[in-house]
């Protein structure tokens, strides 16, 4: 959520979706090359119809509405996520419905979401928490949901919303080689941090951020 807000600081909530894109799919393939031993397809199946309707509903409605009402709807949508992470949180009893509509709801969710301001990682984590999953089978069954849903919609910023043109690509392209060096330091300071700590702070910053993209 922290990088979605600054890329909106920086390039505009609607133009940051298309600069975004194709660095969640590097990202994507790194965690799918290591974690793909561990996938549950199962999940994958039961979620993602709902997600692509849900990235339907969000394809439709972001090109329908001005620049000015996509930037707040971005940054309610990145505050709401806030705060369905901090609850979460706080909450003492974990335990969410396992019932077929409470995997129609998030996917929906998600797919909206994911494409209005690439969001969906709030959403989809919570249906995997439900499931139980291991940790590494949770990464593992993320990633592919994400990488799927990712290529899903680079069609729709290409020849709908046109957010990602020869511009927009060209700063990802400068941005993917620190995706790979965001990784490995990644890797070395998540373990050196406390995590209570590290996760209020990114709550607390990415909040401020949509309040910001809110009243810019």
């Amino acid at each position: 959520m922290l990088i979605v807000t600054l890329l909106a600081l920086a390039y505009g909530a609607r133009e940051s979706t298309g600069i975004l894109m194709p660095l969640l799919v590097v990202g994507d393939i790194f965690a799918i090359i290591y974690y793909n031993r561990f996938t549950r397809w199962n999940h994958i199946i039961k979620i993602i119809p709902w997600t692509i309707v849900g990235v339907l509903i969000g394809v439709f409605y972001g090109y329908s509405i001005d620049e000015n009402s996509f930037r707040i709807g971005m940054a309610i949508i990145i505050l709401l996520s806030v705060f369905v992470m901090y609850h979460w949180d706080r909450k003492k009893n974990k335990t969410v419905p396992k019932h077929w509509s409470f995997a129609g709801l998030i996917g929906i969710t998600a797919g909206f979401t994911t494409m209005i301001g690439n969001l969906a990682g709030v959403f989809a984590n919570i249906y995997f928490l439900a499931q139980k999953l291991p940790k590494n089978e949770f990464i593992g069954t993320a990633a592919w949901l994400f990488f799927i849903i990712n290529i899903f919609k680079l069609p729709f910023h290409f020849f709908v919303w046109e957010t990602i043109n020869l511009k927009s690509f060209n700063i990802s392209l400068m941005l993917i080689p620190f995706v790979a060096l965001g990784l490995f330091i990644g890797i070395k300071l998540v373990k050196k941090i406390n995590e209570n700590t590290y996760r209020k702070l990114i709550l607390l910053f990415t909040a401020l951020g949509a309040l910001v993209i809110f009243f810019k």
